[in-house]
């Protein structure tokens, strides 16, 4: 049998690294992202690949199935960047042959003998105790509660219970992120990060739209007021967030602008004492449940100044109907409009990642005072750099959802395999069920263990661009996984009596969320490559 070869890994990988350095440069040099937006998305998801694989190698070092995963998961990158490049050598600046040198690897390490060998080895995690603890404590309450009542959401599009949301509260699930002076935990510290990181997953595991995603919107408006917030705004609204007294959603994106945040339209106009909003919003979830909208709009008419224009608001609001509601400021309230104002919210129906709700929300005069204009003053025209503070670790956190819902759908595979005898004998058997499972193993762990580096990253004032590197690798890893997790089910996959028709659904729109896929590997990740390289 073979022996994983990490020095082998090392050098390949190395190889894979030295191609996409060479691809950067050459897109530097002859083109631009705009103008080559098929390399540069090609190129982008290539460098987040590698860079997965290189965050495995201190991961393959700890024993022998880390080894093995480890050899498993470069082999299949450096083959995967191999399919990119094959006959696109000169649109990538690279020469003929180039990965030459890693077939014999290759060779052995996509051996399927070598592969089946790996089937149900998904490999430990090497979390400090610490957060070890953090992830029995997490998973046993997705065990518990959530798990129980996940398929009921999916199926009839219910709302989240409150009892789901009350014991995150009482576990702290929603102060990690909040530092400790305004009653949460964190430090700011590895730790805060780690945390979050660890947590997200077991709640994904559970399920995706009524665990993980209720831990995110509190942390993207709490770093965003971190980021911008006046003291007495973050006296006000961080406990409330630490305590889930006030549950908030995001209202960013609008029908013509979804990545594209700097063109919004919906507008903010100087009133007394406070703002009229106007405008639509739409995606936004969680917000009929939500206590608290975290929305950006224009201050500034002068459309020209695009992302400089807009500011950030925290807008108050009752709880409303899962299916719809409408809210009133009668005419003559404090600072309401004369004519009186509305807060309209439809439902967006979704194939997937039910139970969080999303909502085209429109604002008609809606009064929001001068309290809850973040940042007051100095915030002004800051808006957008203020929610981006926020973003940046909801890719991160995305990344962690992502995994967690691999995971899930990964084990209802092993399962299913060593249950379901196909032509006499268990398909767990078969041995190309075997390498089907190898190799999500050993993708999840290593979308794992690059979300744990760049945590660490992060932790430290760093990892911006890996954060949304990791992003965009795990999203895109989710579907095949959760793909080949539902055809190993056969025809039960396609069901709904089995929860891996539910995993499929829910990573289909780890893709799309926190940033598009396109714009993300586009407008982020290319060009800061591109900028890097230039320095």
């Amino acid at each position: 049998m073979t022996v994983p070869d990490l020095d082998a890994a090392a050098s390949a990988i190395d190889a894979a690294h030295g191609i996409v350095q060479t691809a950067i440069a050459h897109l530097a040099a002859t083109g631009s992202v705009d103008d080559d937006q098929v390399l540069a998305y090609d190129l982008a998801h290539a460098a987040s690949a590698v860079e997965t694989g290189r965050a495995m190698l201190d991961y393959g070092a700890k024993g022998d199935i880390e080894a093995r995963l480890t050899c498993a998961f470069i082999a299949d990158a450096v083959a995967d960047l191999a399919a990119k490049l094959f006959g696109r050598e000169a649109t990538w600046g690279a020469d003929l042959g180039a990965l030459d040198g890693t077939r014999e690897f290759l060779a052995a390490h996509r051996d399927p003998e070598f592969l089946a060998a790996l089937a149900g080895q998904a490999g430990p995690r090497h979390l400090d105790s610490d957060f070890e603890m953090v992830q029995d404590t997490f998973r046993r309450f997705a065990d518990n509660e959530i798990k129980p009542v996940a398929e009921h959401i999916h199926r009839h599009n219910d709302d989240i219970p409150e009892s789901i949301i009350s014991g995150l509260a009482e576990m702290g699930g929603f102060a990690m992120s909040v530092p400790e002076e305004y009653g949460g935990f964190a430090t700011g510290s590895e730790s805060d990060y780690m945390g979050m990181v660890v947590a997200t997953e077991e709640l994904s595991r559970g399920s995706l739209g009524a665990g993980g995603s209720l831990i995110t919107r509190p942390e993207i408006l709490t770093r965003a007021l971190e980021a911008g917030g006046t003291e007495a705004q973050k006296q006000h609204w961080l406990p409330k967030l630490a305590s889930a007294e006030a549950m908030a959603a995001v209202a960013v994106t609008e029908p013509d602008y979804g990545s594209d945040v700097a063109n919004i339209k919906v507008t903010a106009t100087k009133a007394d004492g406070g703002w009229l909003i106007n405008g639509v919003k739409t995606w936004c979830t969680f917000g009929a449940r939500a206590d608290v909208l975290m929305l950006l709009a224009r201050t500034d008419p002068d459309r020209s100044k695009t992302h400089r224009g807009l500011t950030l608001f925290c807008v108050p609001k009752p709880r409303g109907d899962a299916h719809g509601f409408e809210f009133v400021q009668e005419a003559g309230a404090e600072g309401a409009a004369p004519g009186g104002a509305k807060m309209e919210g439809r439902p967006i129906d979704t194939i997937g990642y039910r139970g969080m709700h999303s909502y085209e929300i429109a604002f008609d005069n809606w009064f929001v005072a001068d309290d809850n204009q973040v940042g007051g003053t100095e915030g002004l025209g800051r808006g957008f750099y203020y929610q981006m503070s926020g973003f940046e670790n909801g890719r991160l956190q995305t990344a962690a959802r992502a995994v967690g819902v691999m995971q899930a759908a990964y084990e209802e595979a092993v399962q299913y395999a060593e249950d379901r005898k196909v032509f006499g004998q268990p398909i767990a058997e078969y041995q190309l069920t075997k390498v089907k499972l190898a190799r999500m193993a050993a993708t999840i762990q290593a979308a794992r263990q690059f979300a744990y580096v760049v945590a660490k990253l992060m932790a430290k004032g760093e990892g911006t661009l890996e954060a949304s590197m990791v992003k965009a690798y795990v999203c895109r890893a989710a579907e095949w996984v959760t793909r080949e997790a539902m055809q190993i089910h056969g025809g039960f996959g396609y069901a709904e009596e089995y929860p891996v028709s539910r995993y499929f659904v829910d990573a289909r729109v780890l893709s799309i969320f926190e940033g598009a896929d396109e714009t993300l590997c586009l407008k982020v990740i290319a060009r800061n490559l591109v900028a890097n390289m230039s320095k």
